[in-house]
């Protein structure tokens, strides 16, 4: 069972995730070549913080991309219902086209998403159904990315050994405290702000609620039996494995496999 590529045509989004990729790849450049290879070398540091470093920024990037081009759970035009789950769809008031409960409109896509949490435009993608686990991936990484680089920002004036070779030639070593500067700076707003939004998505899997259901106020199912957290966050995820909930380079596979997945899919 793949995984349709999904591409939204938003302005707004580009700026937006340009601007992640754009932190993302000045903390990837200039942190390596200030602080984890000069201190390396010198053996301050060992081969295995300089690698948790890149596994760190490997694993946030892979989720960023994956969550911004992974079908969220768009619906197709034509869903075939079967009669005994007719109970479980309603129309849409704004594309005229039948849904299932809990999926919800997105004027931005101009299509409804099955169990759509909301549209963020930081991946340029609505957050799903299909690609809800990608994009808890990604504030996880980028919580783990930032203080990573804020606790390197740190230790480079306050715990590290002085550097004993230096290239005063080089640009980034000339203008070394502006640069790290600029990296704690961009770490702090960063974490500050997907610290908040990762509590809110990991409250709302506790709970088997969507942002958009908490701001309505006004979910039929909200006296619903409560699952156990393992399952939430198995359905979430495709998988009862928890250690392959931290792995972005997988398939996710729905755990029951409902009768409009395999329409679009």
């Amino acid at each position: 069972m793949g995984q349709r590529i999904h591409f939204v045509v938003d302005p707004q989004g580009w700026c937006c995730m340009g601007l992640i990729i754009f932190v993302w790849l000045y903390n990837t450049i200039f942190i390596p070549k200030v602080i984890l290879f000069p201190h390396y070398e010198e053996g301050n540091i060992s081969v295995v913080s300089v690698l948790c470093y890149y596994f760190c920024s490997l694993f946030c990037i892979a989720s960023l991309f994956r969550a911004s081009v992974a079908d969220p759970g768009k619906l197709p035009e034509n869903p075939k219902i079967p009669i005994k789950e007719l109970e479980h769809w309603e129309l849409c008031n704004k594309c005229n086209m039948m849904r299932p409960k809990r999926s919800h409109h997105c004027s931005r896509c101009g299509h409804c998403v099955r169990r759509m949490d909301h549209h963020c435009p930081w991946i340029n993608n609505c957050v799903g159904e299909d690609n809800h686990w990608l994009f808890l991936q990604l504030c996880f990484y980028t919580q783990i990315l930032s203080s990573y680089t804020l606790i390197l920002d740190f230790c480079h004036y306050y715990y590290f050994l002085p550097l004993k070779k230096e290239n005063w030639d080089v640009f980034v070593f000339r203008h070394e405290l502006a640069l790290l500067r600029i990296s704690a700076f961009m770490g702090l707003i960063i974490l500050g702000g997907i610290s908040r939004l990762f509590y809110t998505q990991l409250m709302g899997i506790f709970t088997d609620t969507t942002s958009i259901e908490k701001m309505s106020n006004c979910c039929e199912d909200i006296s619903r039996p409560r699952k156990p957290w393992q399952l939430t966050f198995s359905e979430v995820f495709g998988t009862h494995w928890k250690i392959l909930w931290f792995i972005p380079f997988r398939q996710r596979q729905p755990l029951r496999v409902p009768y409009h997945f395999a329409n679009h899919v």
